[in-house]
């Protein structure tokens, strides 16, 4: 019998999915990762397999989460108006997102997947394709000219309070 996991999994992939929302995959180093999260890099890799398979837990995790709650508002929306507002006032916050799409999509079928859920779910909400291209396109507009700070380490996501991970 193992010795049971010193850490909270599910904290450990939130925490991280900040992590890689911050400075993305390629800006963030599995040193980064065991010095954040304060888990072993045994633990790491036996917990989640690589660097990617916990990048991909973080990913599905900021979609079923966090994309899904943004959805949801979004499509409680009065007008399209509103729902390009929610979508603006969560910028900040889907850092993860938009790092996926940019930098891991064209490269890993698994990313590419899980950016095109997230996509899909925007589009249902708002019913329009050309909106969620809108709303998201304004968002990277304002990335792109540093009007739009960047989630910072520490701070919630958009819909819930998060707390530092404990080993």
């Amino acid at each position: 019998m193992g010795r049971p996991r010193g850490f909270d999994e599910g904290e450990v992939v939130r925490a991280a999915a900040e992590l890689f929302a911050l400075h993305s995959y390629d800006g963030t180093s599995v040193d980064d990762l065991v010095n954040h999260l304060g888990v072993h890099r045994g633990s790491l890799y036996k917990t989640f397999g690589s660097k990617r398979g916990l990048y991909l837990r973080a990913l599905r995790r900021h979609v079923d989460d966090d994309v899904t709650a943004l959805a949801r508002a979004v499509a409680g929306a009065r007008d399209q108006a509103e729902a390009v507002g929610l979508v603006l006032a969560a910028g900040p916050r889907l850092g993860l997102l938009f790092h996926a799409m940019v930098e891991r999509a064209p490269v890993d079928p698994d990313a590419a997947a899980e950016t095109t859920r997230a996509l899909s779910l925007l589009d249902a909400a708002t019913g329009a394709e050309g909106l969620t291209a809108l709303a998201l396109g304004q968002l990277l507009r304002r990335r792109g000219s540093g009007a739009m700070p960047l989630q910072r380490e520490g701070e919630s996501s958009w819909h819930r309070s998060a707390s530092p991970v404990t080993t």
